[in-house]
């Protein structure tokens, strides 16, 4: 099952203007006494060196809607650092903005940022995040422009630690999906994923966030708004694993209770843990732990239907970046 496309709610950071410039004018300095002959002049009270106040850019703020993940938060190894602007960001502003958003790391670490559309820049490790590893973004927006007139008003600070090496890989042909926790096998699940009509996605996703309970309907993803249909539900399910943000969800389905090879029934893009097992699950996994499907007829999610990053080659998230790679400062 699936619910409909919504927001990173996750990552809500501010949505009112923070407030304001200042501007700091130079102190004055006078010369010296002015001299005749060796001998002591009345100071003139003229400024010789004096300095101009400094001028700022002025127009509309330049706000953002989010940043993730939460200040403090520990997250999972896939995690990738994701800034969502409020208005658009003009290409040409691309790399300065880029300088301005530093992350430092107290393992070096080699990522990059990649613009997703004109609204959202990540910045994710070449490979995944060591556990363990304390990271913090310095947005220092102020006064940088976003290339339409709009300045930033404010910097922003984000830390927060890569938790336990956590990771789940589905096979939709085998119905099984493998838990795994620093290297080591935890537990081998039954799954039941896609039909071949509402087939889940491949690849790589980094978990959005989760709920104990979630309302998904057939008709708010488009799959079917008539009751009686035999792909209409409305329900209220337990134990939800958010993958996506068009509504993928590792979660248990009422219409599905006893997943695996011997049942083999389809969802509708999702993956299907029996309860005690979607339960158990609910309780290892955190935001940007990985959780990888193969064997779908389906491509990749791309890579901004949530936190998918690991879905772009190397060379392919490079592209997407204004100020190419680059290591992690000393933290």
């Amino acid at each position: 099952m699936r619910r409909g496309k919504g927001v990173i709610g996750i990552a809500l950071l501010v949505s009112a203007v923070l407030a304001g410039t200042s501007a700091c004018g130079g102190k004055s300095s006078t010369s010296d006494s002015a001299r005749d002959g060796g001998k002591g002049g009345a100071s003139t009270g003229a400024s010789a060196s004096a300095r101009p106040s400094p001028t700022h850019p002025t127009g509309p703020p330049m706000l953002l809607d989010s940043i993730a993940p939460l200040d403090k938060a520990t997250v999972g190894v896939a995690m990738p650092i994701s800034v969502v602007f409020t208005n658009p960001v003009a290409a040409s502003a691309h790399k300065n903005i880029e300088k301005h958003l530093k992350v430092s790391a107290s393992v070096p670490t080699s990522g990059a940022w990649h613009w997703m559309g004109d609204k959202r820049v990540d910045w994710r490790p070449q490979e995944y995040w060591k556990s363990g590893t304390k990271v913090r973004l310095d947005a220092d927006l102020k006064y940088v422009s976003n290339g339409s007139g709009r300045y930033g008003t404010h910097p922003y600070t984000h830390s927060f630690t890569i938790g336990d090496d956590v990771r789940a890989d589905a096979s939709v042909t085998g119905h099984t999906m493998k838990v795994t926790r620093n290297g080591a096998p935890v537990r081998t699940l039954s799954i039941n994923a896609g039909s071949a009509q509402y087939p889940t996605w491949n690849g790589t996703m980094a978990v959005i966030d989760k709920q104990e309970k979630v309302h998904m309907t057939s008709c708010s993803v488009g799959i079917s708004c008539t009751k009686g249909d035999a792909n209409y539900y409305d329900l209220t399910l337990p134990w939800d694993i958010h993958l996506t943000q068009s509504g993928t969800y590792v979660h248990f389905s009422t219409g599905d209770t006893n997943p695996g090879s011997g049942s083999a029934l389809g969802s509708h893009g999702c993956v299907h843990l029996s309860l005690s097992d979607a339960k158990w699950f609910y309780g290892q996994v955190k935001q940007g732990d990985p959780i990888t499907v193969t064997g779908s007829p389906r491509a990749k999610a791309p890579a901004d239907n949530g936190y998918a990053s690991f879905n772009l080659s190397w060379s392919q998230w490079l592209a997407g970046s204004a100020s190419g790679e680059q290591t992690t400062a000393a933290l």
